[in-house]
């Protein structure tokens, strides 16, 4: 007998079995109860979701010959057959392969006829967003009118890539992931069916990994049944997917701790040696220190041991709160990092001697709200006399010339740039955001802001913030906030250094000058 993947072996066979989708489920049963089953539905959703098994029992809860409360009964004919996969009204189709006009042309010839034993003919549709633009096109009329006999149920994780035209001729239900307590409950019971032998703790971890993914949490589960032994624990599932053990993240973090570099980067040394994934250990590392950071503040957590709790307590003692924050700040920067590089480790190994470095890390927390960037030196040059500053606009006499030379301002004044670096990241636009944090913003005349970096700025930056689409939206923000339209232009190190020759010049012109002169700031 061939062996099935727990996945498929418990693969849900009606709706009362899916996990974590009430709110779907519940409509489709009563959809199906008033006979008010729609012509085409779009399931949208994370993977392993419940996407595809839903579309199964829908297929064969609206061809039951003895549907039970909107359920399939799984019993009959049709329900045996659709099961078996010999049932030929029930079509199921995968786009990434199938996804050519010739395929969607051979749905349109198929549709015509009637279902040979069911009553409807189901065109299950997974991924849907690869077809081309011709396929869909094809798809297009078929879809908005099929015969009676005819229903179309697409599956996809990414609906934007869909055309408007077919969006609108679908009922759309959107799956959301599955919480960490559902998935639980769902593995207690494969674990109880297979006779399984699983600790409290390695439940809770194969949740958490999983993502909100049921498939994903019973293929872990799966793994850790290879070795041929039926007892699974939490250093079980720590060594399958590469997550090093909590005493090495605790070696890790107390050596940043201690600015203990030498000890710091033979740790992860060793952790790579060991072929250990360097994601999830920043992913731990990140974790452990934003626990310590709730024990500082909260003085509770309740997920770990009582030697664990010990080690946490005299690490919490060792540093204060403004540390760890600019720690799990700096950390959260390498994990973005790591997506885009192919020197992981090199990186890595880096971002651990900074933190081991005893630099001031106040200086560098980004408190964009708070602190506003210091002003270009050509902003605000005041020269009032003491009796200017009673009334600064007074006209002077005697035939004394002034020059009214208003000081430029960055854009939307210095203390709402911090705000437009946040609006970013609060729609979603995180290479943005983080590559213009510690940013400054400059008004270089009246139609253009210059956006600089007294850190500097990488290649890889500025190619980001270059790209024609990042420096509309820089344009729209900062235009909204100075309440006219503005460029922008990214300022590099040479750039910044020749604005400021240049202001050194004119302020040398000026002193030269024998005509007395006020700086009046307006």
């Amino acid at each position: 007998m061939s062996y099935t993947a727990l996945y498929r072996k418990f693969r849900p066979l009606k709706f009362s079995e899916i996990v974590g989708q009430e709110h779907i489920t519940r409509t489709l049963k009563n959809q199906i109860i008033a006979g008010r089953v729609g012509h085409a539905y779009l399931f949208n959703g994370g993977r392993g979701t419940g996407k595809t098994s839903a579309a199964k029992v829908l297929a064969r809860a609206i061809n039951c010959l003895n549907p039970q409360d909107g359920e399939p009964c799984n019993e009959c004919e049709v329900c045996k057959s659709a099961l078996a996969g010999s049932l030929t009204d029930i079509v199921e189709m995968d786009a990434a392969s199938n996804n050519s006009v010739e395929d969607i042309r051979s749905i349109r010839e198929e549709v015509n006829f009637l279902p040979t034993v069911a009553k409807y003919r189901v065109y299950i549709i997974d991924e849907v967003h690869m077809l081309s633009t011709g396929a869909f096109n094809a798809l297009l009329k078929t879809l908005e009118e099929p015969p009676a006999h005819v229903k179309f149920i697409l599956a996809t994780t990414e609906p934007q890539k869909l055309p408007a035209t077919i969006l609108s001729r679908c009922q759309r239900f959107d799956f959301k992931k599955i919480s960490d307590e559902n998935i639980k409950k769902r593995l207690i019971y494969v674990c109880d069916e297979s006779k399984i032998e699983i600790t409290p703790e390695a439940l809770k971890l194969i949740a958490i990994l999983s993502e909100g993914a049921m498939r994903d949490a019973l293929s872990i589960l799966e793994r850790c049944l290879q070795d041929g032994e039926d007892k699974i624990d939490e250093e079980k599932i720590k060594d399958l997917v590469g997550i090093p053990k909590i005493t090495t993240i605790n070696k890790i973090v107390k050596s940043v701790f201690e600015y203990n570099i030498n000890d710091a980067i033979q740790t992860v040394n060793q952790i790579i040696d060991e072929g250990k994934d360097l994601n999830s250990l920043l992913w731990e590392i990140i974790k452990y220190v934003k626990d310590i950071l709730v024990y500082k503040v909260t003085g509770n957590l309740q997920i770990y041991s009582e030697d664990e709790m010990k080690q946490i307590k005299e690490l919490a003692e060792k540093i204060d709160k403004e540390r760890l924050l600019y720690i799990i700040y700096d950390l959260s920067e390498l994990e973005n990092d790591m997506r885009w590089s192919s020197q992981k480790s090199v990186i890595f190994q880096v971002e651990i001697i900074k933190l081991c470095s005893k630099i001031d890390y106040r200086v560098n927390v980004n408190n964009v709200e708070n602190t506003p960037p210091k002003p270009n030196k050509t902003v605000n040059k005041i020269e009032n006399k003491p009796e200017d500053k009673k009334n600064p606009k007074a006209q002077p006499n005697n035939g004394q010339q002034v020059v009214n030379k208003v000081a430029t301002k960055p854009a939307g004044g210095i203390e709402n740039w911090g705000k437009i670096i946040n609006n970013f990241k609060q729609q979603g636009k995180i290479l943005l955001y983080t590559n213009l944090l510690n940013s400054n913003a400059i008004e270089i005349n009246d139609m253009t802001v210059g956006i600089s970096f007294p850190n500097g700025l990488t290649p890889f930056g500025k190619a980001i913030l270059e790209k024609p689409e990042n420096i509309n939206e820089l344009s729209k923000a900062i235009s909204i906030e100075c309440g006219k339209e503005m460029r922008v232009k990214i300022l590099d190190k040479q750039e910044e250094n020749m604005s400021k020759s240049e202001s050194d010049s004119i302020e040398n012109m000026i002193n030269d000058l024998d005509i007395p002169i006020n700086i009046i700031d307006e």
